[in-house]
């Protein structure tokens, strides 16, 4: 199991971005995306290294916990619910972009490669302290095979 905290705001991948050179069209990921994702990719990298542990083999649950900071401007009974989850973030950024920036982050750090990713379980919620919270942990195929049928349908 990895398990690793992001410190700062959730924050979603870039659409990459069209640039000339020399005449021809090129792809740009985004600087803001790159940093993000070097950001995570370190998290991980820290983790597994006191750990002694290698890159995940086989299929993975990831657990992702967003965690956006309140509003400064909110009143303390609005940020009070808030960080009891009365009042859910639906705040960018998309929990999906968030998603593919951390499975893209964790390449060849913590996976080999993000189609390893077979469960994701993931929420968004109010925090003091902004961060994503992430946890990898390996799937035994012979256990998930108990959730369903042979194709994993119920």
């Amino acid at each position: 199991m990895i398990e690793f905290i992001v410190p700062g705001n959730p924050q979603g991948k870039g659409r990459p971005r069209v640039g000339r050179v020399g005449g021809h069209a090129r792809m740009f990921t985004p600087q803001k995306t790159v940093a993000y994702e070097s950001l995570i990719a370190l998290a991980a990298q820290q983790v597994m290294e006191r750990g002694s542990i290698q890159p995940l083999q086989g299929p993975v649950l990831l657990q992702m916990t967003m965690l956006h900071a309140v509003p400064k401007s909110w009143s303390k009974k609005k940020r009070e619910k808030a960080l009891t989850g009365y009042i859910m973030p639906t705040v960018k950024c998309d929990a999906d972009n968030c998603l593919k920036a951390v499975c893209d982050a964790l390449n060849g750090v913590a996976w080999r490669d993000d189609t390893q990713v077979v469960d994701v379980f993931l929420t968004k919620r109010y925090a003091e302290d902004p961060q994503v919270r992430v946890k990898i942990t390996p799937v035994d195929a012979e256990s998930a095979q108990g959730k369903g049928g042979e194709d994993g349908s119920r």
